[in-house]
């Protein structure tokens, strides 16, 4: 076993690539990505890779070095299958964490923890909730065609997705310093402690966010499929003609499901994805407590 608690973001930043390519680590969470790989399969459910997990499958054939967590897309319907033979069938060795589980956790995506373990992002290191090695999982929803329609839920998205954030945590990271991160760290405390007064839940912030994600699944048909509380509705926008048939990409030691057009979403959202980024941007999720 081994525990890793620092609070210095400069070593943390020397000290990550290290802990995050220990063997332990890799072999920690490849095991957990191949168990709920396993469990999908098994089951039939849909599920398939993105963001990092694309990069590095296809331009590393694994893992992006620098990077220290799975990316998996589920269809909603498949995903709220997927949590209930996950807490059923697998709660000895893994744990479910969303803001349903916990509502201390502060963020949309749900994830698939590997018991035992404690992988704490500096971000989250004030969050009561267990954080373990994780495997995260973006439940997608159906967006409207009508262009007008899917503004007006991406702009409540953003908003509620947000608030929750700052309900938890009222001094977000930013990627800026000085007068201007001063300026919005004081905003954000504002409105933290004004839902706090509010009497404002976690919880029905959370729900807020759900209500607006899920608004269109009831639609019979429509061309995109979205997790719309990321940093932007519009960075996990997936057309359904570039999903299907989905297609097996060799990711480490496994071969696992990607959209059949994962270039093009990939081109999409990211431009020149296969050529590395300089160095000084090769970040991952520093974490302030590592155990496993």
């Amino acid at each position: 076993m081994r525990l890793l608690i620092v609070d210095d973001e400069e070593l943390i930043r020397n000290l990550i690539k290290d802990y995050c390519t220990m063997e332990g680590y890799t072999c920690d969470l490849a095991s957990s990505g191949l168990e709920a790989v396993d469990l999908c399969e098994k089951n039939n459910l849909t599920y398939f890779g993105i963001a990092g997990t694309g990069i590095g499958a296809i331009r590393h054939g694994g893992f992006i070095p620098w990077d220290d967590d799975i990316d998996v897309a589920m269809p909603r319907d498949d995903f709220e299958h997927f949590v209930d033979i996950a807490k059923r069938q697998y709660s000895d060795k893994y744990m479910i964490m969303n803001g349903i589980e916990n509502e201390n956790y502060p963020l949309l995506t749900t994830r698939w923890m590997l018991r035992g373990t404690e992988f704490v992002e500096e971000p989250l290191k004030n969050i009561k909730c267990p954080l373990g090695i994780f495997l995260d999982i973006y439940p997608l929803d159906k967006i409207p065609d009508d262009e007008k329609l899917f503004r007006k839920q991406a702009r409540k998205a953003f908003i509620y997705s947000k608030l929750l954030i700052l309900r938890s945590i009222p001094y977000p990271v930013l990627g800026f310093g000085g007068i201007k991160a001063k300026i919005v760290h004081a905003i954000c405390a504002i409105v933290n402690v004004c839902m706090r007064i509010l009497h404002i839940s976690k919880r029905k912030l959370y729900d807020k966010c759900l209500e607006i994600s899920t608004m269109y699944n009831k639609l019979e048909k429509t061309e995109r499929i979205d997790f719309l509380c990321d940093t932007t509705a519009y960075l996990n926008i997936h057309y359904i003609s570039d999903i299907y048939p989905l297609k097996k990409i060799k990711f480490e030691d496994m071969q696992i499901n990607f959209p059949n057009k994962i270039e093009k979403n990939l081109t999409e959202a990211y431009g020149d994805f296969m050529k590395l980024p300089p160095v000084e941007k090769r970040k991952n999720h520093y974490p302030y407590k590592l155990k496993f």
